[in-house]
């Protein structure tokens, strides 16, 4: 971001803007990478059913040990589009439809930021090396897009010095239906309406305006499958003890996220060498934000897109120029994004054998146990119930509740009694484990329970009594 530009700056060139919006988000979305979570196959599962059954399900229809009790699909939007997209074309239409994705939060960036800095691909690595880890095809990542440009909406509203068209609160109803990150997006309008507030001529013009268009924010929001308890679950979930427990939800550490940390560095530098100049306002945002996703890992990525859209300005020398790409490029643009999205969908992706996709050793489950109560691992819920097996246990943990996951996380770290009783309560008859639960196994073990296959993943076992 050291480069800067002015108002006789050129429109967008063909190279970047395809290396930007089209080539990266590419490489990015065919990595296999994207499938490294349990929680992937659930959600497909999800959206499976509600396409099968043409409704949101509010009660559990997956588990053995929440079956029939309440339940709030808050994501159940997302959850149709990836199962809409993997009934079409299997992984590589998911892998498509995340593409699709970072190419929408890609232009975003990419054309906020080359208003501001020559080098627009900066912003794009900085913010791509730091929401790699949570580069996963689920729910929130669909929301990237509607993050990036919500932001751009807000910020040329302000340069309009006006709010938004109250058409742009509808964007929060498909938001409110695909992630419980819509909270971030009212936040993030509540500091540009009160930068408006104190900064703007006429305050009162200001404060009504951006009034009505808050509240008419509140009202989109409200549209969603869940009704009211869609809006509040979110804020609900926070208050579950069993959080820490969520490697997502822990504190940011530059040992799990390097990356992230390094691009955070990086950046500071660049802020402070270059002396980056933005309303106090939005400073404020950036902070608040970091100071979210270091107590939380899971909102890195929602720092890193406010700022990778925010910061530009900081580092321009005069007024932005027009954002405006010439009709040529966005024609270019628009057909080499169908054909490779085309593409990416038609080419077969598998995801790799691991804890998140045991599928190898989900298939080598015995028929006559498959019907039959089973203690799993956690990642390991997910497949099971793509696979049409019932899990003890999934990543729905705001659904199943701090008791049951608490009492799991004691299981897990060697607890017999708690296994005792998990096993005489749901007559638990078979077991599906990674290989690194190495305290439960040795419970196992040490129970009289026989190993019947393992591979590289995990194991199986099988109750002797």
């Amino acid at each position: 971001m050291t480069d800067t530009i002015g108002a006789d700056a050129k429109r967008p060139s063909i190279l970047p803007l395809i290396v930007a919006v089209l080539l990266i988000p590419m490489v990015l979305g065919s990595s296999s990478m994207i499938f490294n979570d349990g929680d992937v196959s659930w959600h497909i599962a999800t959206g499976q059913w509600i396409l099968d059954h043409r409704a949101i399900p509010h009660a559990d229809p997956f588990s053995f040990t929440w079956a029939g009790k309440p339940w709030v699909p808050i994501e159940w939007l997302a959850e149709v589009i990836y199962a809409s997209t993997y009934r079409l074309a299997g992984y590589g239409g998911v892998a498509a439809i995340v593409t699709a994705g970072l190419m929408a939060l890609h232009a975003a960036v990419y054309l906020n930021a080359s208003r501001w800095i020559r080098s627009a691909l900066v912003p794009i690595v900085a913010m791509d090396f730091a929401i790699i880890p949570t580069m996963l095809a689920r729910p929130h990542l669909l929301t990237w897009p509607l993050l990036a440009w919500w932001v751009w909406l807000l910020m040329r509203a302000r340069e309009r010095d006006r709010a938004p068209p109250l058409v742009v609160a509808l964007l929060m109803t498909p938001w409110a239906n695909i992630h419980g990150g819509y909270v971030f997006g009212l936040a993030i309008a509540g500091a540009f309406g009160f930068e408006a507030l104190v900064s703007s001529p006429d305050k009162r013009r200001a404060f009504r305006q951006w009034l009505v268009f808050g509240l008419a924010c509140v009202v989109a929001v409200f549209i969603n499958g869940n009704g009211p308890e869609g809006v509040v679950h979110p804020l609900r979930f926070t208050q579950l003890q069993m959080l820490p427990l969520i490697d997502e939800w822990k504190p940011s550490n530059p040992a799990t996220t390097p990356f992230f940390f390094g691009v955070l560095g990086v950046t500071i530098a660049l802020i402070l060498w270059k002396r980056a100049r933005l309303h106090w306002v939005r400073w404020l945002l950036v902070v608040g934000l970091l100071g979210v996703a270091l107590l939380q890992q899971r909102h890195q990525a929602t720092v890193a897109i406010v700022a990778a859209m925010i910061l530009p300005q900081g580092f321009a020398r005069g007024a932005g120029v027009k954002a405006s790409v010439d009709p040529t490029l966005r024609w270019v643009a628009a057909a080499g994004a169908t054909l490779l999205l085309g593409f990416r969908a038609a080419m077969p992706l598998s995801p790799p054998e691991n804890e998140a996709n045991p599928w190898k050793l989900i298939a080598a489950v015995p028929p006559e146990l498959r019907p039959q109560p089973v203690l799993n691992g956690y990642s390991m819920g997910g497949p099971l119930i793509l696979s049409g097996i019932r899990p003890y246990i999934d990543g729905r943990g705001d659904m199943y509740g701090d008791q049951l996951v608490l009492g799991y996380a004691r299981m897990t770290r060697g607890d017999s009694k708690e296994f005792d009783q998990a096993v005489q309560r749901w007559n638990i008859r078979w077991a599906i484990l990674p290989n690194e639960a190495k305290p439960l196994i040795a419970l196992l073990d040490r129970s009289g329970w026989k190993r019947i296959a393992q591979d590289k993943v995990g194991v199986i076992y099988v109750r002797q009594r």
